[in-house]
């Protein structure tokens, strides 16, 4: 099964907006992550939605930030670009009068939905401000050109 991938992109995308400090065509976003400029626009569209990015008409047009990194968490990330399923292990209610099954159900259910609140509460708590921040001592530490 393939794994998505939308929330590294975009926050990929996202600190190079930062960083670039200049809007950003959906083309040379599509560069940076591989994929076309129809999917860049389409996962934008959601950050958009939210207030987190605005786009710009004209030759000097592109993507930027329309909000502070300081008031993005990943989380937020993660919901503007539609990723809400975050684990493939799932159970399956064949034989509901099986109670082998109903008790390995409950069990996993429990397991994962603890393990799902966990992971949201660590994405609620990291802003977008400390992963640029995290980002330009990275880029310090390995002699990074400009980007």
């Amino acid at each position: 099964m393939r794994k998505d991938s939308r929330l590294s992109r975009m926050l990929h995308v996202l600190l190079h907006m930062a960083y670039a400090n200049k809007p950003l065509s959906s083309e040379v976003i599509a560069q940076m992550i591989e994929t076309n400029p129809v999917v860049v626009r389409r996962t934008m569209a959601g950050l958009k939605k939210e207030g987190y990015v605005k786009s710009l008409n004209g030759s000097n047009g592109g993507w930027i930030l329309n909000n502070e990194l300081e008031n993005i968490t990943l989380y937020d990330v993660l919901m503007a670009v539609g990723q809400t399923e975050f684990f493939t292990i799932n159970t399956d209610i064949e034989h509901e009068n099986c109670a082998v099954e109903v008790a390995v159900n409950q069990v996993l259910d429990s397991i994962l939905r603890d393990i799902e609140q966990q992971l949201i509460d660590k994405l609620k708590a990291i802003k977008l401000s400390e992963l640029l921040l995290h980002f330009k001592n990275e880029a310090k530490n390995l002699n990074c050109p400009s980007i």
